[in-house]
């Protein structure tokens, strides 16, 4: 069933009707006006929160791109599931669920245990994807299992009885494939988009920037945006394209966490330009690219607190702020409900 259409001018009578002045809760009340567009009510709910972090291993860090090895990636995982990551620290202070999604992680030298509730395996390819300087990282079958992979936790995520999702990544190596495929899409150069990442020194960063710039000129003649996900895109931003246009589909809200993710999100609108209606941008990030990105997209970051780690950390921080917003419609008083005077006649 279709949810009910809300006009925005309707909602915004809604919202001035509340007890404060017109327009005095700033971007609180656009996001709650959001909200209330997406979930078709003007009492919008986002109690019931998730976030997802989607897993992968990265064949361009073979070639020299990151701060640390490729390892890591695994190491962080076992991280995740062992509950002593920021994300797991940040979601259990705020309240929010967390899951983690391995869609292609190389755990040769790290045993990432068995599935559980929380912790689902699903690894495209065992080893992760490959360096795409001069071959695509992925096929195109590949990418569509990847795309489906992240579908799936958005209709699991409903079917579960969540009200928003919230979506990030790991994965060493993919500041540089979030950098291509921005830059294959954009058009922007790869030294507006490419940033230290893990922290990279500058003589890394120069080089990392020469395998952007390398990479893109060698599929340059790839210009369909699922094929240039397939070219640059490692396993994980693949499955959060797959979410956010799942969640368009879906019209369920969805939350971005930085610049990797916002690929996504860009990867996402170049299918679909009309994803951005349910999309929240939780924050701007540190890392280079990632306000280019906003801009290019048009989107406006709820928070902006310097943060360049990924693994959805942004994304936890803002869900207590879109709660919120959601309950300035659905809770607050009217002036005639509470019994206070509105402005005076002139």
């Amino acid at each position: 069933m279709e949810k009910p259409t809300l006009t925005r001018e309707t909602i915004q009578m809604a919202l001035d009707t509340k007890t404060k002045p017109p327009g005095s809760l700033g971007r609180m009340e656009d996001l709650a006006a959001q909200l209330a567009m997406i979930q078709g009510t003007l009492r919008p709910n986002v109690d019931q929160q998730r976030v997802v972090v989607f897993a992968a291993s990265h064949g361009i860090a073979t070639e020299g791109v990151s701060a640390y090895p490729s390892s890591v990636t695994a190491q962080m995982v076992r991280n995740f599931t062992a509950g002593g990551a920021a994300i797991c620290v940040m979601c259990r202070t705020l309240g929010v669920q967390l899951r983690v999604v391995d869609v292609g992680v190389d755990d040769s030298a790290c045993d990432l245990g068995a599935e559980t509730p929380t912790f689902r395996r699903i690894p495209i390819r065992k080893g992760g994807t490959s360096s795409f300087l001069n071959q695509t990282a992925m096929t195109s079958t590949e990418c569509q299992q990847a795309m489906q992979a992240g579908a799936d936790e958005v209709r699991r995520a409903i079917a579960d009885g969540m009200q928003i999702l919230g979506i990030g990544e790991m994965g060493i190596g993919n500041t540089t494939s979030a950098s291509a495929l921005s830059a294959a899409i954009t058009g922007l150069p790869a030294e507006t988009l490419v940033g230290r990442g893990t922290g990279v020194d500058e003589a890394t960063l120069a080089h990392k920037r020469q395998i952007v710039r390398q990479a893109v000129g060698h599929h340059a003649e790839v210009t369909d945006a699922a094929a240039r996900l397939a070219c640059f895109g490692g396993f994980e931003i693949a499955a959060m394209t797959g979410a956010i246009l799942e969640a368009y589909a879906q019209r369920f809200p969805i939350v971005i966490d930085g610049f990797i993710s916002t690929s996504a999100a860009l990867a996402a609108h170049a299918m679909q330009p009309k994803v951005l209606e349910v999309c929240f941008f939780s924050h701007c990030s540190a890392e280079k690219g990632h306000k280019a990105l906003l801009e290019h997209l048009k989107a406006m970051p709820i928070l902006d607190l310097d943060l360049r780690l990924g693994e959805a950390s942004g994304t936890a921080l803002a869900m207590p702020l879109l709660k919120a917003a959601a309950s300035i419609l659905s809770d607050m008083a009217t002036f005639d409900s509470a019994g206070v005077s509105d402005k005076c006649s002139a």
